[in-house]
């Protein structure tokens, strides 16, 4: 207790005393944080982290994977029809140097009228070479060479190129544009997914094309779809395949995540949870207001760089 006298007008002092939690508003009134325990602090930094990861994993999937998709595409779009241009398409698993096509190389162009579909293809089926459309399984020929030729797409994910894939109907038609010179004309004879009868065999020295994406609703996917068509016209030969279907690598088969840049989403994440303390200790000793103005642009940028290299380990068909 404080002791504070006052006079009155007659001269005589009067005492009255005051608590030292009256005292205490003085401090509290200009702003001063009590500190934060450690444990506090290390709690704040999970819910921080929490919640760059969570904002960050969503905006990547629903928005930002789109435009990197699109990006992706016009650029293999410009350099698969310069190729077709010059006679240099890829028409085998090797260039024309002989060397193996990396994974990722346009190899030829999808279109379904029916659906609004026009989309390059990619070689590889790995989830890294499926963020930019759609992939050729490597195990099977290129579309219009004898055999059954096979090509994943996302369900939703980065565009979703195959997302309306299961509206396709027996006798629905399938384009597609490879480096042999020619445009080939396929018909839809089945859409199925696990547990249906497949089609009967192709026959000896005809082409089929089969897509497969995911099944069931977006981002929750309940096995796998695939859609089987039969070439129109004549089936060209291919190059032998260097890859066999027991020898395709994990990442590139179906519903595969990719963990070969594990590394960069480490590196990212130790940078995610640096910015997650430092905002930690600069709400403590900034405040809030000058905190997120500062923090919240590295955040979401270094939180958008984790959430695309998570994105890789996520199910290839998705």
């Amino acid at each position: 207790m404080t002791a504070v006298t006052f006079m009155r007008r007659s001269g005589s002092p009067r005492r009255f005393a005051l608590s030292r939690s009256t005292q205490g508003v003085t401090s509290t009134t200009r702003g001063d944080v009590p500190p934060l325990s450690p444990r506090m602090q290390l709690v704040r930094a999970c819910l921080v982290l929490l919640f760059a990861l969570t904002a960050t994993l969503l905006l990547q999937l629903m928005f930002v994977s789109s435009l990197q998709s699109r990006a992706g595409q016009r650029q293999a779009f410009t350099s698969f029809r310069a190729e077709l241009a010059n006679g240099t398409a890829p028409i085998g698993p090797t260039t024309e140097a002989g060397r193996v096509l990396a994974l990722g190389t346009p190899v030829a162009f999808i279109e379904i009228p029916s659906i609004g579909l026009r989309q390059v293809v990619g070689e590889g089926t790995a989830a890294s070479e499926l963020l930019h459309g759609p992939g050729h399984r490597r195990d099977t020929p290129l579309p219009g060479q004898v055999g059954t030729s096979v090509v994943f797409g996302r369900r939703a994910a980065f565009g979703g190129p195959f997302s309306r894939i299961a509206e396709l109907t027996k006798g629905a038609e399938i384009k597609v544009t490879t480096g042999q010179g020619a445009d080939f004309t396929f018909r839809v004879i089945a859409v199925r997914r696990d547990g249906d009868p497949a089609p009967a065999a192709a026959a000896r020295g005809t082409s089929r094309l089969t897509l497969v994406t995911a099944a069931g609703r977006a981002f929750f996917p309940e096995g796998v779809l695939r859609v089987d068509a039969d070439l129109e016209a004549q089936a060209v030969v291919g190059p032998a395949r260097l890859i066999s279907a027991s020898g395709l690598p994990a990442p590139e088969r179906l519903m595969a995540g990719d963990t070969r840049t594990l590394w960069a989403l480490a590196l990212w994440l130790q940078a995610l949870i640096a910015l997650s303390i430092g905002a930690v200790w600069a709400w403590h000793r900034w405040g809030r207001v000058q905190t997120w103005i500062v923090f919240l642009p590295a955040l979401l940028l270094v939180g958008l760089c984790v959430s695309g290299e998570a994105a890789r380990l996520l199910p290839n068909l998705l």
